[in-house]
């Protein structure tokens, strides 16, 4: 657990070309990071363009899809955003699912967690040759990176390599990110009671092995928030947020989160409902126990303050994510008062 300030991250889904005005708003509005995620629009290209218009605030990918990618085609646009906005890129990675990577990315698909810290070990070692100018000799079972000539070379930065956070939920992944990484991001579907149980125990546990317990270490988590201006939002926003639930109870992935609540059941049959697409229909079977476990609901400063209560001293950094249509504002109006 942590005693420090929460910080504060907008997270960013709109199209590409509304990128720099939400970083910029953002920025002026006083947040302390722009997360943007890789649905639409390559997640580094929109920090490219966000890097141009701000001075001050991180700027993350939360997250990029590593095994849509190689290490190096990570390693190439996550320096070229650090160079572009003076050293203030965080390299959020996930893994997907296996359907994604396999049948949407076309990629090979095999033991994600171990793939996942190679990717991340490879990415250093080729960050590490371009900022020290030593030879790349990156040989894993997963990939191999020994070629390194002037020609492709960018050269060191002032501000050196960017941070890594990975994202995860079941242990054997969040155990990679306290082995490699420099920080964890939390799915919206996390309780604090999974938080306490189950992935800062990992998160600790994997840095006291590999030596990295000094090292400073970031938890970003992304709460789920139904909020509104009227009453006619704030009931959308309701049942917009169940229906989210729903979606994520849905996905194997997510199941230890809810087994350590007692909701194995209702995963089973939400999945057999997400298989017939009968997704309003799950939503409804998202009763007041489980909304309140992974949701926060309210006007807007109230729930600000209950992001705070409930997360303050187990995430570093927090991001409110809407499962509803709002306008750019509403989010910059919750963190506020998550500040206080």
């Amino acid at each position: 657990m942590t005693t420090a300030p929460l910080k504060t991250d907008v997270t960013f889904t709109g199209p590409i070309e509304r990128a720099a005005a939400a970083a910029e708003l953002a920025e002026a509005r006083g947040a302390d990071g722009l997360l943007v995620n890789e649905l639409k629009h390559d997640a580094f290209l929109q920090l490219a363009v966000a890097a141009g218009i701000t001075r001050r605030i991180a700027l993350a990918t939360g997250v990029a899809i590593a095994f849509a990618r190689g290490p190096m085609t990570v390693a190439t646009a996550a320096w070229d955003v650090q160079r572009l906005s003076g050293g203030r890129a965080v390299v959020g990675l996930g893994s997907q699912v296996k359907p994604h990577i396999t049948r949407r990315y076309s990629m090979p698909w095999s033991q994600p967690a171990a793939r996942m810290r190679e990717f991340t070990q490879a990415l250093r070692a080729v960050w590490h040759s371009w900022q020290t100018g030593g030879r790349l000799a990156f040989r894993g079972d997963f990939y191999t990176h020994t070629l390194m000539t002037p020609m492709f070379d960018p050269g060191p930065l002032p501000s050196g390599p960017p941070p890594v956070w990975l994202a995860a939920v079941g242990p054997r992944m969040t155990a990679v990110a306290g082995e490699v990484a420099d920080g964890l991001i939390c799915h919206p579907l996390t309780s604090p009671e999974y938080l306490r149980r189950v992935s800062l125990p990992a998160v600790h546990a994997a840095r006291e092995s590999a030596g990295r317990a000094a090292l400073p270490f970031d938890v970003a988590g992304t709460v789920l928030v139904a909020t509104g201006r009227t009453e006619e939002e704030y009931a959308a926003a309701l049942t917009a947020t169940r229906e989210r639930i729903a979606f994520y109870a849905s996905t194997p992935a997510y199941l230890p989160v809810l087994e350590l609540h007692g909701w194995d059941e209702l995963h089973r049959e939400l999945h057999r409902l997400s298989l017939r697409g009968r997704w309003q229909e799950m939503g409804r079977l998202v009763d007041d126990g489980v909304l309140d476990a992974f949701a926060l609901h309210g006007e807007p400063r109230a729930v600000g303050r209950a992001v705070r209560e409930r997360f303050g001293g187990l995430y570093t950094r927090v991001s409110v994510s809407f499962s509803h249509d709002a306008d750019d504002t509403l989010a910059l109006d919750v963190l506020d008062a998550v500040k206080g």
